[in-house]
Formats: C-alpha cells, sequence, structure tokens
C-alpha cells in the first residue's frame, strides 16, 4: 500500500513524457517533411536536359543509332509528381546508358566519341547514386545535371565534328602518305647472321 502513490506518479510521469516525446517525433516529421519538398523543388525546378538538332544532311546518320535516340527520348520526358519519380527517371537513364554502345555507327566508333559516352555514363549513374541517398544532396543533384549538359553537348559537338571530318575528300597521294608514316607496318629490322670464318 505504500507504494500506490509512487506507482500513480510513475505512471503519470511516464504519461507525460510519452507525450512530450510524440510531440517532439510530429515536430522532427513536419522537419523532414519540408526539407523533402524543398529538395523536390529544387530538383524540379533544374531538371532539364538539353538536346541540339544535328544538321539535317547528317540526320539521318543520328536516326539510325537506336542507343542515343533512346536515352534522349528518356532524358526529354520530365518526371513531375515526386522524389520517387525522379529517382526512377535516374535508374531508367543509367540503364539507357548500358545500351547506348549497342548499334553505334561506324563514324563514331572511335575513341574520341567513346571517351565522352563513358563520362556522360559515369555522371548519369552518379546522379542516380545521389538521387537514391537517404539524404538527397540537391545542391550536387543540380550541379551534376549542369554537368550532364555539358557532356550531352561535348557528345554532339564531337559527333558534328566527326561528320564534317568525313565529308572533307582525301587528297591524291594522302592515303599513301599516311600508310608510310603509320609505324605500326613498318618493316621490322632483322639481323642477318653471317658466318665468321
Amino acid at each position: 500500500m505504500k507504494n500506490k502513490p509512487f506507482f500513480i506518479l510513475l505512471l503519470v510521469l511516464t504519461f507525460f513524457a510519452c507525450q512530450e516525446d510524440h510531440t517532439q517525433r510530429n515536430l522532427e516529421n513536419a522537419r523532414d517533411i519540408k526539407k523533402k519538398e524543398l529538395v523536390f523543388a529544387n530538383i524540379n525546378k533544374a531538371w532539364g536536359f538539353v538536346f541540339s538538332n544535328l544538321n539535317s544532311e547528317n540526320q539521318h546518320i543520328i536516326n539510325n543509332w537506336k542507343g542515343w535516340n533512346d536515352f534522349k527520348n528518356e532524358a526529354k520526358q520530365k518526371p513531375k509528381s515526386t522524389i520517387g519519380a525522379f529517382q526512377q527517371k535516374a535508374k531508367t537513364l543509367s540503364k539507357k546508358m548500358v545500351d547506348i554502345t549497342i548499334g553505334l555507327p561506324y563514324q563514331f566508333n572511335n575513341n574520341q566519341v567513346k571517351s565522352r559516352l563513358k563520362v556522360l555514363t559515369t555522371k548519369i549513374n552518379s546522379l542516380d547514386l545521389y538521387l537514391h541517398l537517404h539524404q538527397i544532396p540537391d545542391q550536387k543533384v543540380i550541379t551534376l545535371i549542369k554537368d550532364i549538359n555539358t557532356d550531352i553537348t561535348s557528345v554532339e559537338v564531337q559527333i558534328d565534328e566527326v561528320l564534317k571530318r568525313s565529308k572533307i575528300k582525301v587528297e591524291e597521294g594522302e592515303q599513301d602518305l599516311i600508310q608510310i608514316l603509320n609505324t605500326s607496318r613498318a618493316i621490322p629490322t632483322v639481323k642477318a647472321n653471317i658466318p665468321a670464318n
């Protein structure tokens, strides 16, 4: 009986402590929701990928490159509803970058284009990674989107450069000169075994 008031006091204190904890949790949830809404608004505002159009005489070559066109079409579609939609879009873009070299036109099958595509792939994969973190670093994502646009432009400029170079006619004898300068085709020097007398 002597412990009864002590137990009642303990129950009352526990009740108020739980109420205070519940209120604190609600405040933290409200702050977390506002932060996520701000991150979503910042990313939504910055999201957008810019592609240029090649001149019409070169457009047919690009139109036959399925990997690039799939990536381009997917990147142009902007997610709208939630941060989850942006996460799904980044994941899809990352998968499209895996397939981008499939069906690569022979004109672009060179180190200049491939290296730019690899840099673009790395940035897209980084975007996917950042968007799937628990605390999304929205400023890093915004910077990365700008970098991706720069890399897209770099790929397109290199494609245009390759197409311009392919239209330049080879002068008479130039191909022979290129073959002569190619050191991999040089005749190896072989020491003759001369018998000693």
